[in-house]
């Protein structure tokens, strides 16, 4: 029964991810977010699920990583840990290098970077006593400095742009230094959420299908 632990779980590919996985009874779905009294949909979720559990945690906050951790541990069976790990928690803001406020690039990283980096830490005692032992971060093309030059990214976005850039080497570090860990980076594409908006080119759901192919993984 694989264990999962998903951030970001209140809307978007998060919430359509703890869906998915939570329509699976041999799933343990934890689904994590910032405000758990105002995730009503999620909320409705779980009382539709016995195998999914919301949890608060804010990847802002490295005392809030460490209280979900403890949390989820109390959950689990004595000894047990978790098998995926998904840091999805995000968000961005649009603008340019000329006018985007500093204190937004710098907010941006914080979520993006440093909070993978904070759920990472709390979970790893969960993560090394787990079968699996996959970290997930939720990517983007918009942080591909192969892509930049391509029309669709170009200039747009730059403090989300820089984030993302950031969690992909956050990633490349995490996997050379646990090489017994599956350790990867996704990049679902312009995603129909309340991020990507109704023009986006991709259904949430047909990605968020893809992105639990991760399972296969051994």
């Amino acid at each position: 029964m694989p264990t999962w632990l998903v951030t970001g779980t209140s809307r978007g590919i998060g919430l359509e991810l703890a869906t998915q996985l939570a329509a699976d009874s041999g799933n343990t779905v934890f689904a994590s977010c910032r405000k758990p009294d105002t995730a009503s949909t999620l909320n409705d979720l779980a009382k539709s699920y016995t195998n999914l559990h919301v949890v608060a945690l804010d990847v802002d906050d490295e005392s809030s990583a460490r209280a979900a951790a403890e949390a989820v541990k109390t959950i689990l069976p004595a000894g047990a840990g978790i098998d995926y790990l998904i840091n999805n928690a995000g968000w961005a803001v649009s603008g340019s290098v000329e006018n985007i406020d500093l204190e937004v690039i710098a907010g941006t990283f914080n979520t993006h970077v440093l909070g993978a980096l904070r759920v990472f830490r709390a979970f790893l005692p969960l993560l090394k006593a787990g079968n699996r032992k996959v970290v997930v971060q939720v990517s983007s093309e918009l942080g591909s400095l192969e892509l930049v030059n391509d029309p669709r990214v170009g200039a747009r976005s730059p403090s989300y742009s820089i984030a993302k850039v950031g969690l992909n080497m956050l990633t490349r570090k995490i996997a050379k230094q646990y090489p017994e860990f599956i350790v990867f980076a996704f990049a679902p594409g312009f995603v129909k959420t309340d991020m990507g908006g109704a023009g986006a080119e991709y259904d949430v759901r047909k990605k968020v299908a893809l992105l639990q192919c991760v399972e296969i993984l051994q």
